[in-house]
């Protein structure tokens, strides 16, 4: 069969006259090396699949785009035609792609974001920051990095690393994305000098890894984004990183993915569009729960029917389950345990009694409920208000279900809501109060 002549498919009991064309393949470096037919090894003489650009030269900055020369299928072919595939780093095995039209295998293999920054260089920054500390300080400041992690609070939709960072090989992405919403905060005013005197070359100061998880986040959410200008493709630049930690490397950041990211990923931005559009991480979650899970608890042995079982018991299970389900409907301004309970004209005097049995953070809480009580007596103007009792609970549901806490340990753990309340005094009579 020639493919340019197309190819008959069966779509709803309907045949259709099909041209196959390939744009994109989305996959990680030893699958893209599988596509390309290039060594998977980092350490061969030309590890990246879109040029020929040496290995020594992975971590240049200042290469020009004449030093970036990229694969092309007649060029593989050509090498491969007079035995000499070795010498560029390719399998001596013809490439099926070199035969089809419109596609050139080496561009179409596209950098994945997933696998390039979330598992690839953020967990390298990790790493290397280590590194660094134990270099610059020895020990001393790794444990307190691990403890500045295992203290920051409960905060909806962000995990929290109780244990620090213990085992971080097996982190998914999703655990290090987490991790890039704090890191720049557990590394701020971490030192202030170098510790080790026998260190003195290369010495990295706090302020400069605290501008290189800054400069990391910016340059992610950015690929995130779904237009791109041309200023903005000019900020995926990662020379900071590479001045950060090229001394800390053992292969001085001599590593394909970060070539990748310096150097092709805004062809491809500009050949294929935003990145979002060719990431495997809807993919990887479906492989996760349609592949992986359910081969682990086979018995690896005919595997296919094993697994189309185990899919269709859990879609089955789903069913009955979302069926039995009753969805509650939050009770608004549903409270907890009530905390305190005071006449509102000896306010002043029952925080005074108060202050010498709670905590920093709740007297704090206090001075502000005293101003914010301040305001609203004035709005109010009203003598018989003195009268009034006040309670304060732990907790309160709002009317979509948020819960608002008013105090700072949940299960002895601090806990923040991410709600914000404001009193507006054009509604001031809508508001319910004790």
């Amino acid at each position: 069969m020639n493919i340019k002549d197309g190819i008959e498919l069966l779509v709803k009991n309907e045949k259709i006259w099909f041209y196959p064309r390939i744009s994109i393949i989305i996959a990680d470096w030893p699958e893209v090396a599988t596509f390309c037919l290039t060594y998977k090894s980092s350490n061969s003489k030309f590890p990246c699949h879109f040029c020929m650009v040496a290995r020594d030269n992975l971590a240049n900055i200042n290469l020009l785009p004449s030093d970036v020369k990229l694969r092309t299928h007649e060029e593989m072919f050509k090498h491969f035609s007079e035995n000499t595939e070795k010498t560029i780093c390719i399998e001596s095995v013809p490439n099926f792609f070199w035969k089809i039209p419109n596609i050139n295998i080496y561009l179409a293999t596209v950098p994945d974001r997933m696998h390039h920054l979330d598992l690839g260089l953020f967990r390298y920054q990790i790493e290397f920051t280590y590194d660094l500390l134990k270099l610059q300080h020895n020990n001393k400041l790794i444990d307190e990095l691990d403890c500045r992690i295992a203290a920051i609070p409960r905060y909806p939709g962000l995990k929290i690393f109780s244990n620090g960072l213990q085992s971080i090989s097996r982190f998914t992405a999703d655990e290090y994305r987490n991790l890039m919403k704090i890191m720049v905060f557990v590394v701020d005013n971490l030192y202030s000098s170098n510790t080790n005197n026998n260190i003195t070359n290369n010495f990295l100061n706090n302020n400069d890894v605290v501008k290189l998880y800054q400069n990391w986040n910016e340059m992610y959410i950015l690929s995130r984004s779904e237009k791109f200008s041309e200023n903005d493709l000019i900020k995926f630049k990662a020379q900071r990183f590479i001045q950060a930690f090229k001394f800390i490397s053992s292969s001085q950041l001599k590593l394909p993915k970060l070539h990748l990211w310096l150097y092709h990923i805004i062809d491809s931005i500009q050949l294929y569009g935003v990145i979002n559009g060719y990431t495997t991480e809807t993919y990887e979650s479906l492989h996760k729960n349609f592949v992986k899970i359910p081969y682990r608890i086979s018995n690896k042995k005919n595997i296919e029917s094993q697994l189309l079982q185990t899919i269709r018991r859990q879609a089955i299970s789903s069913i009955f389950s979302q069926q039995s389900v009753i969805t509650k409907t939050p009770y608004m301004y549903r409270f907890s345990t009530k905390l305190f309970e005071f006449s509102l004209k000896n306010a002043n005097l029952f925080f005074n009694e108060k202050k010498g049995s709670v905590d920093s953070k709740m007297q704090i809480g206090f001075s502000k409920f005293l101003e914010c009580l301040d305001l609203y007596l004035d709005l109010l103007n009203d003598p018989k208000i003195d009268n009034s009792q006040v309670k304060i609970f732990g907790s309160v549901t709002i009317e979509n279900g948020t819960i608002v806490r008013a105090t700072n340990s949940y299960h002895n753990k601090s806990w923040f809501s991410n709600v914000a309340i404001s009193m507006n005094s054009e509604e001031l009579e809508d508001y319910i109060s004790d």
